[in-house]
């Protein structure tokens, strides 16, 4: 997977350590989320808090920038919460949570500032207001960056998912725009089935479960 993530960021002039892998562990058996890390694996994605009580996780600790490249860490998971949370759920999510990747309204925002102060955040922008989705959309992304950052969270980026049909081109390249346009360095876009189109269109961040782990139900995040 690394070898063709870095063969698709070559492709599009970039460098291949330019691209972080997040391997979506959710479904998957402990002993495979353990068998990921002895490979290297060193950033996993759940979107259940639940799941951290049987899963391997590291200690307590906020994700610093530095680190949102594609460096390994043998040994050590970085957890990145990846899907749609509730407010009554941030409290027990917190010391497991590196990097939350699903900031989509200034209430959730207020509390992942409040449990876990300093926290690196992506805010989810949906792109094509897909109303079964989550995600701010595109106009009230910079409020709610603002919103973040004055409840004490930092924002390290966005995050989107393409529609399950059609070209998910445009929205990578609208969602790298406003990446640019805010000054932000992270840019979490492209899962499973077309990871390689979003580097193509310059993301720094990919979400990749099935392609790694094997196909597992779901019919939204099938391609993770």
């Amino acid at each position: 997977m690394r070898e063709r993530i870095a063969a698709a960021a070559l492709a599009a002039g970039r460098e291949p350590d330019g691209v972080t892998l997040v391997a979506v562990t959710k479904t998957v058996a402990v002993d495979d989320v353990r068998a990921a890390i002895a490979a290297g694996a060193s950033d996993l994605g759940e979107n259940r808090v639940r799941s951290w009580w049987r899963k391997p996780r590291r200690s307590p600790g906020v994700l610093a920038s530095s680190t949102l490249t594609g460096s390994t860490t043998h040994g050590l998971a970085r957890w990145h919460f990846i899907g749609r949370l509730q407010r009554n759920k941030v409290r027990a999510a917190a010391p497991h949570v590196a990097l939350w990747q699903s900031i989509d309204r200034d209430e959730l925002a207020a509390e992942v500032g409040r449990r876990a102060p300093g926290a690196s955040v992506l805010v989810q922008v949906n792109v094509t207001g897909e109303p079964q989705k989550g995600g701010c959309a595109p106009d009230e992304v910079e409020s709610l960056v603002v919103a973040c950052r004055a409840h004490g969270c930092r924002v390290e980026g966005l995050m989107t998912v393409p529609p399950a049909l059609g070209d998910p081109r445009p929205v990578f390249a609208r969602l790298r725009r406003m990446t640019d346009d805010l000054g932000l360095r992270v840019c979490s876009m492209g899962m499973s089935g077309d990871y390689e189109l979003a580097i193509a269109e310059g993301s720094t961040m990919v979400r990749v479960g099935s392609a790694i782990f094997g196909p597992r139900p779901g019919p939204a995040d099938a391609r993770r």
